[in-house]
């Protein structure tokens, strides 16, 4: 890699790694030590091709969703989210946004990783179902079909946010 080549990965690091991390911390189910190491893998990967890829974004989102898949697989034990219970007046709660957060990352993590997959890349990275379908490796019905289905075991897991489901159907 020569200079060049160098400033402009560098360049893309910098710029890219905060949406990267959050898109790790939703892929794995709210780890941020997980999220970073995942990152920092994917970018590893990214540079050993750096100069063959032509949309590192799309690339480097790729690696990351197909190396969460791996280690899911590989995982054979799953570690504990600690989370606060929710009050029953979460509704006029002024940390009812923080209360949501917390349900809606404990309602994601007992989704599959295909699920869990679908859900970030479609409607947290707000990617076209064409291009979530192109990074997963399936179909766009595929993509859809699994959103749908998702986006009802959320319902069921997690009725308190249903009202805040209602927006992404």
């Amino acid at each position: 890699m020569d200079a060049a080549d160098e400033q402009r990965f560098r360049e893309f690091v910098a710029a890219r790694s905060p949406a990267l991390i959050r898109l790790g911390f939703l892929l794995t189910g709210g780890d941020q030590h997980a999220a970073e190491d995942l990152v920092q893998t994917a970018l590893a990967k990214l540079v050993t091709r750096w100069r063959r890829v032509e949309t590192p974004e799309a690339y480097v989102r790729q690696i990351m969703y197909r190396q969460q898949v791996s280690w899911w697989r590989t995982s054979a034990r799953r570690g504990e989210v600690v989370r606060a219970s929710p009050p029953e007046t979460a509704a006029r709660d002024p940390h009812h946004q923080s209360e949501l957060r917390l349900v809606l990352r404990s309602a994601l993590a007992r989704l599959t990783a295909r699920q869990r997959a679908v859900l970030v890349l479609r409607y947290f990275e707000d990617l076209p179902e064409q291009e979530v379908a192109q990074v997963m490796g399936c179909s766009v019905g595929t993509v859809r079909s699994t959103a749908h289905r998702s986006l009802a075991r959320l319902r069921e897991i997690a009725p308190e946010l249903a009202q805040d489901l209602e927006v992404a159907t």
